[in-house]
């Protein structure tokens, strides 16, 4: 039996450690049938590395997607490897330490401004490069984390979020007719390096503990690697600019 992937093409962002959502869905999508290709930056040997534990190394392109000359030539270096795109994976965020930790009142725009263009505006910046790969239309899946209320010490993470949020919406409106699907999956928090680095992420990590309908664990990407996965498919055809929340329920439960 062919997998719910057999024959497509992903490209896939944020690969970094093996604890990673994307590390998880770069895996069960070689395991659906996708081929793939990974981008990193700034630490590719490690990207490489951890690429090699996949049931199929693929290869790593370097990325930055703040940097224009990255991600102008990055449809010619993907066609190197895979003729065309079926799907992207937007696996990206960043905050300078000052803009977590509770320091909202205090973070200059400056560091809201890296959060905003890295976390959210690149969503935009990684479709458009990888648009030129998709003339038969495709998934994009991005990374969320429910930006309907505030959360303690994510500070401007938490704009920039609801932000990547709008971003979806409005690529979805303008990539309908191309036959290209724009959507986010809102995980509850994974103990990875990028959750690791937001102070107080123990403080969030209890919240399921004691609100979540599901048993959540934090040490396993997989369930939301599975969403993303899901939506890569042909299974949601007809579904875009949506919000699907692989949160062990949590974002339905009040106080």
């Amino acid at each position: 039996m062919s997998g719910i992937l057999e024959g497509k093409r992903i490209l896939v962002t944020g690969v970094l450690l093996e604890s990673s959502i994307a590390f998880h869905t770069a895996r069960l999508a070689q395991e659906q049938g996708a081929e793939i290709v990974l981008t990193g930056f700034g630490r590719l040997s490690l990207v490489e590395r951890i690429a090699k534990r996949l049931p199929t190394p693929p290869v790593v392109l370097e990325l930055d997607v703040s940097n224009n000359e990255h991600l102008d030539s990055l449809a010619d270096r993907v066609r190197e490897h895979l003729p065309t795109l079926d799907g992207v994976v937007h696996s990206i965020g960043f905050a300078p330490q000052d803009a977590l930790g509770g320091n909202f009142l205090n973070t200059p725009w400056e560091s809201v401004a890296t959060a905003m263009q890295v976390s959210a505006f690149s969503l935009k910046s990684l479709t458009m490069a990888c648009l030129p790969l998709m003339q038969d239309g495709g998934s994009v899946v991005g990374m969320d984390f429910d930006a309907q209320v505030a959360w303690p010490k994510y500070d401007w993470m938490g704009p920039a979020k609801a932000a990547l949020e709008a971003t979806s919406r409005y690529l979805a409106r303008d990539l309908g007719e191309r036959d290209i699907r724009c959507n986010l999956i809102s995980a509850g928090p994974i103990g990875s390096m990028a959750a690791k680095s937001i102070p107080g992420f123990e403080t969030l990590a209890d919240t399921w503990d004691q609100r979540a309908p599901l048993k959540w664990d934090i040490s396993d990407p997989e369930p939301a690697a599975r969403g993303v996965v899901a939506l890569l498919s042909d299974w949601f055809p007809k579904t875009t600019g949506e919000i699907i929340h692989v949160d062990g329920g949590l974002h339905a439960i009040g106080a």
